[in-house]
């Protein structure tokens, strides 16, 4: 697909068809690089990206369980220990 490019100050830009933003997953950040002779757009992500809707997928499936149960705090801590 061939957009414009238009003058924006000293620097330029160019507009991005909704579409595409969607199919890239692209919001309000990009990560822009050069590779070879071209211009790269890549989306940028939250490392932790999806993790509420996840996490609350496992409560409903009671998947949220602690899996080492030795690592909780022994009485002693409980009760010894202040927060």
């Amino acid at each position: 697909m061939k957009v414009a490019i238009t003058r924006i100050g000293n620097s330029r830009g160019i507009r991005i068809p909704k579409p595409i933003l969607e199919q890239a997953h692209i919001t309000d950040e990009v990560d822009l690089t050069v590779e070879h002779d071209r211009i790269v757009l890549r989306s940028v992500m939250s490392l932790r990206h999806g993790w509420s809707e996840q996490f609350q997928k496992m409560n409903e499936r009671g998947d949220d369980l602690l899996l080492e149960p030795d690592s909780c705090p022994s009485e002693w801590e409980k009760e010894e220990w202040e927060w």
